[in-house]
């Protein structure tokens, strides 16, 4: 089974899966999906978007993988590994090869080995690209909580100022106690003003509801009262 790359963004372009394009010169173009088709429709070059891989590889200094020169893994900021002895056996070749049994037989065994061997290398790019992000991480932790110390609780802080914690104990203390009084000033008043209704205002105050309801009742329309008579001329 043959897995094609993306003409747009290098990703595999399995069998059945995908979109083909043949252009006039015979030219075949495979994309992996519908967004690379219309990015190569409209002539947008894929070493300027973010999201292709040749954009990965493109930007920054070229990276070398750890087998062919160590020394050079530190340059740049290149995502990809791009100059490496096992790509080498991906490349097109516009001639083709003639078919020969025990060659073909030699190259299954050795496409497992390569690949293995990709991974690896792979692997230990991406170790010494993300190689010192932890300390570079805390430090700026660091700075952070360094420049905002006012924004931690009290005894987190590096330096708590002498009478500092007396202060806020004090403070919580005088609003704890002004809300007290704030809630037993509003149930004075709520105590004072049921006194001050007696019975009688009470019943007034009932029959005035009542009232008002039988004047509303009375003032509706009365509808449904059989057929009206009809001026009829003579």
């Amino acid at each position: 089974m043959r897995i094609e790359t993306c003409s747009f963004c290098s990703q595999p372009c399995y069998p059945s899966k995908g979109i083909t394009f043949v252009r006039n010169d015979a030219r075949m173009f495979r994309f992996c999906r519908s967004k690379c088709h219309k990015n190569f429709k409209m002539k947008r070059n894929p070493r300027k978007l973010a999201w292709t891989k040749s954009f990965r590889a493109a930007h920054g200094f070229v990276q070398h993988s750890p087998r062919t020169n160590p020394t050079l893994l530190t340059q740049g900021n290149s995502k990809e590994m791009v100059v490496d002895s096992t790509l080498t056996f991906a490349q097109r070749r516009n001639i083709p090869v003639r078919y020969d049994r025990t060659l073909v037989e030699k190259t299954l065994k050795a496409m497992s080995r390569v690949s293995e061997i990709r991974t690896k290398r792979e692997r230990q790019f991406y170790k010494e690209r993300m190689r010192g992000n932890k300390a570079r991480q805390m430090e700026a932790d660091r700075k952070l909580v360094a420049e905002n110390q006012h924004l931690l609780p009290p005894d987190q802080r590096d330096v708590v100022p002498e009478g500092y914690m007396e202060r806020m104990a004090e403070k919580q203390a005088l609003k704890e106690t002004q809300k007290q009084q704030k809630l037993e000033a509003q149930m004075d008043v709520e105590e004072e003003s049921a006194e001050e209704l007696s019975e009688a205002e009470l019943r007034q105050t009932v029959k005035a509801r009542k009232a008002k309801i039988k004047t509303g009742r009375k003032q509706r329309l009365i509808r449904g009262q059989g057929p009206e008579d009809m001026d009829v001329d003579d």
